[in-house]
């Protein structure tokens, strides 16, 4: 077995390599090699030919040493959110950060390094354990794509566990949102701006009275809503014919979501009415939401695992989705957990180097917790 990087040194190799969402190649490929260091296999599936990109998801299976427990698998992402600059990770007061003023890609490389070094550490120390699998996924910042396209009946796992949320180490997610994202776009008919202005339809006129009617932001504890994107028109002296936007709307409740998604639709409708516009709505489910509370087998095993590594869990809420909402909606039962990346998708994003260990130290809990359910 070959000598491996500590997890340091090896997340501030993976974080310098750029993987926006589509284009995971080359940390896929250095994350294939360290576990081939390890003598594990690898095996890529043809998930990449459907969702645009040129990684599939990878499957590592760590054979049971022995009869009884509970098989778990461990499910990371390799992409990250495009970064706008280059990326320098450095360490400093015993965080990691990038010196390059753009993101660091603590999420969720942080996650992939951790589990890679829980396993090596249960291969080298020959600990017992009842099977584990690691699933390394690609494109879920574009909205869980290579979770999806993933098949599920390849686990011998019946659960599993995430590390994808940016808070304290403890946290739990107990819900996370539905999700449904907005193409929209507005055709009106150009005109010169100054000579017949009369003739035009301003599409960009029909967008701005749409979005100042939507109700954005956090409406509620549990929903939320966004327009991202705006873009339209051709010169300054042509009143627009064309303009699109993309927005979104998550819940917590999926009748909220529904409702909400409904009125967004509404306002376009009416705001394309009233500025003698067309207009064209493309809705997408980007994923289920799901709810744990702290009765549920998983949730008991996470907790106890944090337990054993000396931490307080807490089941908590989150507004944003994982590659776990996918695998619960599919009736794989998979909680995620909290690292202690803080800032992500942000030129601050940081992570603590002592935030690395610690998540080894639950993930080989959770191991010792599963081999002895």
């Amino acid at each position: 077995m070959s000598p491996t990087p500590d997890p340091l040194a090896l997340f501030l190799e993976l974080a310098a390599i750029p993987s926006p969402p589509g284009r995971e190649r080359a940390v896929a490929d250095r994350v294939c090699e360290e576990l081939g260091a390890l003598g594990l296999e690898v095996v890529e599936d043809n998930a990449a030919t459907r969702i645009d990109g040129e990684t599939g998801n990878l499957l590592v299976r760590v054979e049971p040493t022995g009869e009884g427990g509970l098989p778990i698998f461990l499910c990371a992402h390799l992409d990250t959110v495009k970064p706008e600059g280059s990326i320098e990770p450095y360490v400093e007061d015993g965080h990691v950060r990038n010196a390059g003023r753009t993101i660091l890609g603590a999420d969720n490389k942080a996650a992939v390094v951790v589990m890679i070094e829980a396993i090596r550490r249960v291969l080298v120390e020959k600990r017992a354990h009842a099977g584990i699998e690691l699933v390394l996924t690609p494109r879920e910042e574009a909205g869980c794509d290579g979770a999806k396209a993933f098949d599920v009946g390849s686990l011998q796992a019946p659960l599993g566990f995430v590390f994808d949320h940016a808070a304290p180490i403890g946290d739990v997610v107990g819900a996370a949102p539905y999700q449904t994202t907005m193409d929209v776009t507005f055709t009106g008919r150009a005109a010169h701006a100054g000579i017949v202005p009369e003739e035009g339809c301003s599409a960009i006129a029909a967008a701005a009275k749409a979005v100042a009617e939507l109700r954005l932001g956090r409406l509620n504890s549990e929903t939320t809503a966004n327009v991202g994107l705006i873009s339209g028109g051709t010169a300054r002296n042509i009143i627009p014919d064309r303009c699109s936007l993309i927005a979104e709307a998550r819940s917590l409740s999926e009748a909220t979501l529904l409702q909400l998604v409904g009125e967004m639709t509404d306002s376009f409708t009416f705001a394309a009415a009233m500025t003698e516009c067309a207009v064209e709505t493309k809705l997408e489910e980007k994923y289920h939401g799901y709810r744990f509370d702290e009765a549920d087998p998983i949730v008991r095993l996470g907790f106890a695992a944090l337990e054993d590594a000396g931490l307080s869990p807490r089941l908590v809420d989150c507004g944003g989705g994982a590659d776990a909402n996918v695998f619960n909606s599919r009736g794989v039962p998979c909680l995620n957990l909290a690292n202690g990346m803080a800032h992500v998708h942000t030129p601050d994003e940081e992570i603590a180097v002592r935030d690395l260990d610690r998540m080894v130290d639950v993930t080989l809990a959770l191991i010792e917790r599963a081999r002895a359910a």
